[in-house]
């Protein structure tokens, strides 16, 4: 039986999205459609053939403008996303591969989500999905993603940290095959609060959270220090490391796996990836951007829905 083509959108079409796509669908010899704009696609590669409907084509790397389809009363990046997650959900697509978007841009276009994460989570109907990323030896799910630093305390709640625990748990099992996936998970203070010292929010949100995981069979460690955290997991004593907030997860994965690290939402019920990268206009019509984060986003999309 023959399977669904990866769908990958490239992201902002003033970026370097359309570029690394490209080359790493080239260099994978991949069956997929690139979705997003006609025009910076053909730039970069001129013989590309192209589409009007997933239905088209005899496999092979191709490109469809969702604009086609959707028309152009949105940015033509989200109207990509959209009309993948949607071929995703009625299976006539593996899994979705995302290039980067340019968040200011599509801001002040009226666009009001802060990035890839909430916007899937609207398009397929569930509320919290969970961020992760994968690089490496290192996987790292996130209980808060874009918030300001001073806004991360209060927005941390029993319930939020208990979901993402749940999320990170079932994805490891039904995705990667994982009996019990050991969860390692950070304190929110320097060392982890030092027992209300620095700060009580172990005692009263985050422990409580870890027991009430325990008690529904999850096997979960924490709170620790997040820089103890992510050496334990090196030395391979966790499945995923579960931080409170951006930077405290993605600092050190990309520390150690910079440039080939995968973003990875979990909770949807498709298999999403993206690069861990952002448009890099620097770079853009230069041919010098490096697809090793697409490589692996796509790599993963494939070993997930293998």
């Amino acid at each position: 039986m023959t399977r669904p083509p990866l769908l990958i959108t490239p992201g902002d079409p003033r970026g370097i999205g359309a570029e690394v796509a490209v080359k790493a669908a080239r260099r994978l010899d991949l069956d997929a459609v690139l979705i997003g704009d006609l025009d910076e696609l053909r730039r970069v590669a001129p013989r590309l053939p192209v589409v009007s409907a997933l239905t088209e084509g005899g496999g092979g790397l191709r490109a469809l403008d969702p604009r086609e389809s959707l028309g152009d009363a949105e940015p033509v990046e989200i109207a990509a996303i959209r009309l993948a997650v949607s071929a995703c959900q009625r299976g006539a697509g593996r899994a979705l591969v995302t290039g980067p978007i340019h968040k200011a841009r599509l801001a002040a276009r009226g666009f009001h989500h802060p990035g890839h994460t909430t916007f899937l989570g609207e398009l397929c109907g569930v509320e919290e999905p969970v961020m992760a990323f994968v690089g490496g030896a290192l996987r790292v799910s996130l209980v808060t993603v874009h918030l300001p630093i001073r806004r991360v305390a209060e927005a941390l709640t029993t319930a939020l940290v208990l979901r993402t625990l749940r999320v990170s748990d079932a994805e490891l099992r039904a995705r990667l095959g994982l009996p019990r996936p050991r969860l390692l998970v950070c304190g929110l203070n320097p060392h982890a609060g030092d027992g209300g010292l620095l700060g009580r929010e172990e005692l009263d949100v985050i422990a409580p959270a870890i027991a009430l995981a325990r008690a529904e069979g999850l096997t979960v460690e924490g709170p620790v220090s997040a820089e103890a955290a992510f050496r334990w997991m090196l030395d391979g004593r966790a499945d995923m490391v579960v931080a409170m907030y951006h930077d405290q997860g993605l600092a050190p994965l990309k520390l150690i796996d910079f440039g080939r690290s995968v973003n990875w939402t979990l909770g949807l019920p498709i298999v999403r990836t993206s690069v861990d990268h952002g448009t890099a206009d620097d770079l853009y019509g230069q041919d010098r951007a490096d697809p090793a984060s697409m490589e692996a986003a796509i790599q993963l999309a494939l070993g997930l829905t293998a």
